[in-house]
């Protein structure tokens, strides 16, 4: 393979331009090239001829960990927001959860695009290119069929930069799927912070916001049935007043304040998990009509990140008071109430933008690092983040989108984003990604179900969804009440529970089917996988 590539942008008035050609890909490829001061960068991208047989298949990563990304023939097509009235779009800023907003979705047959690494899989065999470092920019990889192309792509629009400029930093690497991950890992040195599985309860996909104390007290009671000491019991969104207003909980749902609730969790000897969206707030909190200064404006105005709540916008991390604030609600959250674990959610919010002097890429770095700083050595569960800037900096990482209670939501909500929720969805990400769980964090694939109430799943959709966290996952709760459970569930939980204790996991393609194949119980078995459910 021979990557052809150019650079190209302007220092002060006069053009400066950059080629060259790289006849040998393999391992480490680092392209520098040395340009004026001050160059204004227009146009960063290199080609690499590739081509797909018919029954190839190519994994292409999503920008988001919501975001959908399974694997492709080569003759598929990712769809954008086309289709949405612009009048919704603009109201319900549906473009704004991904990156809509400054990638073209051309929404053609054989036009793929995705983030920071690509993997083409032919049968059990693997050729993976991937990117070393994205502080430059995030690299857009674009496969063209039609042309048996990959183009690159550095997202560093109008930065300025000078003498040698990173173009791409690229990994590539060919194998069997274990040996090119494990390589690129290496490569990065990047290793998980997490020692352990995390196992537990979150109070989301039940109850969603209808939380309050009791509610909280009869699961954690529940809980206590069927968990064990050191399981994580996560309070989820509803326990604030309004996303964005931190430092207090809702008086009339938590009249004791979420210490107490803190407390009455360690007692029943779990640790304690809070959900928190720390880069935004939503229209009707008071920091948003109390701070507008602390907001990131986009052409003068206050850039809204999507239609959750009542709307919410992105917060300023430049901005010092924002500073403050975070770290006024962290040592808050840990040294007050002391909870032992955050779910930090909606991440993609901090880096919608880069500046003249930063790529995106660079900002959404920046703002991780202030999270792990003001977290310390409380683990972080990291969701709606842009997957390879939270890489060695959580503990834990979701890597799909939130799981619904049937199994693939509504027609409508098919309609929208690649970032909206969906059990299909959700396993299908489980399973595509599951290359990260245990190289970058630990994955977090959502919540599994056994609960027959307020549950539209089957019984063999239920089961699918539990045995694909459990193999592939590195995060294993649930958001049931378990004391609801039959002693034939119990069973049931305590066995999907112990098959998380599997060894030697692998995953393989056997007569156009998936295997995943495991050692348990000294035994060597395997599952079947049906992703269509």
């Amino acid at each position: 393979m021979k990557l052809t590539w150019h650079v190209s942008g302007m220092a002060g008035e006069e053009k400066a331009e950059r080629d060259g050609q790289v006849a040998e890909c393999s391992g480490a490829v680092r392209v520098l090239c040395d340009l004026p001061d001050r160059t204004v960068l227009r146009d960063v991208r290199a080609e690499l001829p590739i081509a797909m047989d018919d029954s190839d298949r190519l994994f292409i990563n999503g920008y988001q960990t919501w975001t959908y990304c399974p694997e492709y023939s080569k003759q598929d097509r990712i769809r954008g927001v086309h289709g949405i009235p612009k009048a919704m779009i603009r109201k319900y800023a549906f473009d704004r959860y991904s990156d809509y907003h400054f990638v073209p979705y051309l929404n053609q047959k054989g036009i793929l695009h995705g983030v920071s690494w690509c993997c083409f899989r032919h049968e059990n065999h693997y050729r993976l290119i991937a990117s070393l470092d994205e502080h430059p920019g995030y690299t857009l990889f674009t496969y063209d069929a039609n042309l048996s192309c990959l183009l690159l792509s550095r997202d560093c629009i109008d930065v300025a930069v000078s003498g040698s400029f990173h173009a791409f930093d690229l990994f590539f690497a060919e194998g069997s799927e274990q040996e090119v991950y494990d390589a690129w890992f290496r490569e990065l040195n990047i290793h998980p912070l997490a020692k352990g599985k995390l196992y537990g309860y979150s109070s989301w996909y039940n109850r969603y916001q209808k939380i309050d104390e009791t509610a909280i007290r009869q699961d954690l009671a529940g809980c206590r049935t069927i968990f064990q000491p050191g399981d994580l019991f996560q309070i989820d969104d509803g326990w604030e007043p309004t996303v964005g207003d931190w430092l207090d909980a809702d008086q009339k749902k938590f009249p004791n304040g979420m210490a107490a609730m803190a407390a009455e969790i360690h007692e029943a000897g779990f640790q304690a998990g809070l959900w928190l969206a720390p880069f935004v707030a939503e229209e009707k909190s008071e920091l948003y009509h109390q701070h507008p200064d602390w907001f990131l404006k986009i052409n003068g105005s206050p850039w809204k990140d999507g239609c959750n709540w009542s709307g919410f916008y992105s917060l300023d991390i430049d901005h010092p008071q924002v500073q403050d604030y975070i770290r006024s609600v962290f040592a808050k959250v840990f040294s007050e109430w002391k909870f032992d674990l955050v779910k930090l959610d909606f991440l993609y919010a901090a880096a919608p933008f880069g500046t003249s002097e930063e790529s995106r890429a660079a900002r959404m770095y920046r703002a991780m690092k202030l999270l792990r700083e003001c977290c310390g050595t409380h683990p972080i569960l990291g969701c709606g983040v842009p997957v390879m800037p939270a890489f060695g900096l959580v503990e834990y990482c979701r890597i799909g989108c939130d799981v619904t209670l049937d199994w693939n939501d509504t027609i409508i909500m098919q309609c929208l984003h690649r970032e909206r929720p969906s059990t299909k969805q959700a396993i299908a990400n489980t399973f595509f990604r599951r290359a990260l769980n245990g190289r970058s964090y630990l994955s977090d694939p959502d919540v599994f179900f056994l609960r027959t109430e307020n549950c539209k799943l089957t019984a063999e959709q239920k089961l699918l969804l539990a045995r694909i966290d459990a193999l592939l996952g590195g995060v294993f709760l649930t958001s049931d009440d378990p004391s609801s459970y039959t002693e034939e569930m119990k069973a049931q939980y305590h066995e999907l529970r112990h098959l998380t204790e599997a060894e030697q996991v692998l995953v393989l393609q056997e007569k156009g089917k998936w295997i995943i194949r495991y050692r348990l119980d000294g035994r060597d078995q395997e599952l079947e996988v049906n992703l269509q459910g």
